[in-house]
């Protein structure tokens, strides 16, 4: 059944790729308010260049991209924060010689939020305690799954609409996974925060999205409620390993 609620994000027919090489091919979804939505598949299958495009750092060669009702298809991608979008990059990709408090500030880099700035640190520095045990050490000193935290806690610094992941899980222990993905679904469930994030390990990332996306070789292939994704036997076979 069709949403009758505009979409928050909407992808329409989106081609974009490399000098020569188009890597993604006619991708179109829609993302409602309060929504997980999971774009899995495996590595190299377009992912990143998918949330890459949206965000501004890859031009589209075709389609368009829609926010908040308003068209952002070629929008520069440093303005894109103050519009309510925000993306955590594979890895992080902390400062790592800075600390973690310089880093967290850092996330609060336009007008309107350097205006409660402490007060959102502070609140973010709550919400992940470690963060608040770890705050004047130097990033890189940090743990896989302290470096993750620390770098949602940095987008959400900007108070965004919609929070895009990057690979959130990537090199972390089984146990951090875990724990990364409850703080996932937490910021949706808690904060009424929508989330798109793009992920290989498909079983996980179905467990805790609303809806996905199944990306093969840049085309979005399947596409629906996350639950029936998980339970498809085609897709347990190819993608989940089962």
């Amino acid at each position: 059944m069709t949403n009758p609620v505009p979409a928050l994000l909407s992808v329409e027919n989106v081609t974009a790729g490399y000098g020569d090489a188009t890597v993604l091919f006619d991708a179109a979804f829609e993302v409602h308010t309060g929504e997980i939505v999971a774009i899995v598949g495996a590595n190299g299958a377009g992912k990143t260049t998918l949330l890459s495009t949206i965000v501004g750092l890859v031009a589209a060669r075709a389609g368009r991209i829609m926010f908040r009702g308003r068209d952002i298809t070629k929008r520069p991608a440093h303005l894109l924060p103050s519009d309510g979008l925000a993306l955590v990059p594979e890895g992080g990709r902390l400062f790592p010689f800075m600390t973690v408090e310089e880093n967290l500030t850092l996330g609060a880099y336009s007008p309107a939020s350097r205006q409660g700035l402490v007060a959102r640190r502070d609140e973010m520095m709550q919400m992940f305690p470690i963060l608040h045990e770890r705050r004047q050490q130097p990033a890189g000193t940090l743990s896989g799954g302290e470096r993750q935290m620390c770098a949602i806690a940095r987008a959400l610094m900007c108070r965004p609409t919609l929070l895009m992941l990057d690979e959130p899980s990537v090199g972390l222990s089984p146990l951090m996974v875990e724990r990364v993905f409850e703080i996932i679904e937490g910021l949706a469930r808690r904060e009424g925060l929508t989330i798109v994030m793009v992920e290989q390990n498909v079983t996980e990332a179905l467990e805790v999205a609303d809806r996905g996306y199944i990306l093969d070789h840049g085309h979005i292939v399947r596409g629906g409620d996350a639950a029936m994704l998980r339970r498809d036997r085609d897709i347990q076979e190819t993608y989940m390993g089962l």
